[in-house]
């Protein structure tokens, strides 16, 4: 029994044609869809003055090398690592932070640089030591960006200041410069 209130739709009676006009119809939607997507992203650094457009190089991996350490039996552990292209060559470095995998405590932090290798195959290369674990400093809010390498290093005014407790706080950040890395701190760290 059919209901007089509501006529007979077409639609309700689909044919093949119908189909037909719809697949077409939906294979137009994607393939118009596939025309208008945005170009690829292409990884790059905000601009910092450098040219240079970075390459799909991978970053060094800071777990396949010698750290300049002493740390006996201990072995050493990367706390933190970033990476980013900090010389404007267009090939990313990774700065990595190191110490002692002394278990407990805090043990003195280092800041080091790492590069491709010179021989394909060979573990990355340390190219700088930013802070040196002689210096008995940590690190904390660590960061890189647009080329510069920006830290937070606690350390002690003195022997006498328990090794748990330090009270020197200092800001600063690292840029490449004339072919070496130039540490500036306080208001220069904060304006760099």
């Amino acid at each position: 029994m059919q209901n007089a209130a509501v006529p007979e739709l077409a639609h309700t009676h689909a044919r093949p044609v119908h189909w037909v006009a719809t697949a077409t119809a939906m294979s137009a939607v994607v393939a118009l869809a596939g025309f208008l997507t945005p170009d690829p992203a292409k990884a790059s650094q905000p601009s910092s003055g450098h040219s240079t457009p970075l390459t799909t190089e991978a970053a060094p991996d800071p777990g396949t090398v010698a750290f300049p350490l002493d740390c006996g039996n201990l072995g050493t552990m990367v706390e933190k690592k970033a990476s980013g292209d900090l010389d404007g060559d267009g090939v990313p470095e990774t700065v990595a932070i190191v110490h002692c995998n002394a278990g407990g405590g805090t043990p003195p932090s280092g800041v080091y640089v790492l590069t491709r290798p010179a021989v394909k195959g060979a573990p990355p290369r340390v190219v700088a030591t930013l802070v040196n674990p002689a210096d008995r400093q940590s690190v904390t809010d660590f960061a890189v960006r647009d080329g510069v390498v920006a830290a937070t290093l606690l350390g002690y005014s003195s022997d006498d200041v328990p090794r748990y407790a330090p009270d020197v706080r200092q800001e600063v950040k690292w840029r490449w410069r004339a072919g070496k890395f130039i540490r500036s701190t306080g208001a220069d760290a904060l304006g760099a």
